[in-house]
């Protein structure tokens, strides 16, 4: 089974470099038109620049592919009202958007400032809501879209130093969970990659030896699948150097109190009540 985007408009921010670079590669190599999109700044979120994105375009045409760059930040509803423009005015279609960008303001929680915390609940969770809601009504009236956004194994599971990134993380499965329920009526899958790589965020985060077998390329294999036609739907994507799972929230069957409902009653239950034995997803 080969897949192939021929005919397909994807949108990747964060684009110009690591995990976004990568996937929209595998796009543009597959035939879709890509929108490398980049705002250009530090990893902290600080300043810009359109080289990286235009470095993308770039190898995307020699290989024979078809791309133009953009430079919107992805927190600025204007730039990304403009983001949408321009590629509606160039290919008139958006079939896909994957929510790649992100910062880091790492610090124990301790010591991080409200800023910290702001900044990338800004880039990471609202960025990826407001080119979502941009992209919205036009996978909706083309009865067609494939939305995929970029949680973390710190939001699943937590990491130190990370609350606010953990937090924007998490947030992006629980916006997940719902468009999914609301986009199926219309063909709209959306679905979340939960990545580990070496990108310029964690190289100085995992040591040289364990960074060389995470190349980001072997999570687009991941992202890209998520991006096809056959695409499940409201699905966390975890890959790792090659490895792919899924994460998922579950219930167990709970023990049900009913009159005996008090503190004491909870504690005595407590071993039953947290028994993950036989726990599974919730089904809708």
């Amino acid at each position: 089974m080969s897949i192939d985007f021929t005919d397909k408009v994807a949108i990747v921010t964060g684009a110009g470099g690591g995990l976004g670079r990568t996937h929209a590669l595998e796009l543009a190599k597959r035939g879709a038109k890509v929108v490398v999109n980049d705002l250009g700044g530090a990893v902290d979120g600080t300043g810009g620049s359109s080289v990286a994105a235009d470095k993308v375009v770039s190898e995307i045409k020699e290989a024979g592919g078809e791309a133009i760059a953009n430079g919107s930040s992805v927190s600025d509803e204007t730039g990304v009202a403009n983001l949408v423009k321009q590629t509606m005015d160039a290919y008139g279609r958006i079939d896909i958007l994957i929510n790649n960008a992100g910062i880091l303001r790492d610090k124990s929680f301790k010591k991080m400032e409200i800023d910290d915390f702001r900044v990338v609940i800004d880039v990471h969770l609202m960025g990826s809501v407001i080119c979502t809601k941009a992209v919205w009504p036009i996978m909706s009236e083309q009865q067609y879209g494939r939305i995929v956004m970029t949680t973390s194994p710190s939001g699943l599971f937590g990491n130190f130093g990370q609350t606010n990134y953990g937090a924007a993380k998490l947030g992006l499965v629980g916006f997940m969970n719902t468009l999914k329920i609301e986009g199926q009526k219309n063909n709209i899958r959306t679905n979340a990659i939960a990545p580990v790589a070496a990108t310029r965020m964690t190289e100085n985060l995992m040591p040289a030896q364990m960074l060389e077998r995470l190349g980001p390329e072997l999570v687009s294999a991941g992202v890209v699948y998520l991006c096809s036609e056959d695409a499940p739907n409201g699905v966390v994507l975890q890959a790792m150097g090659g490895r792919f799972s899924v994460a998922a929230v579950v219930e167990n069957k709970g023990v049900d109190l009913g009159a005996d409902c008090s503190v004491e009653a909870v504690a005595e239950n407590w071993e039953k009540i947290s028994d993950l034995t036989g726990a599974r997803p919730r089904s809708r």
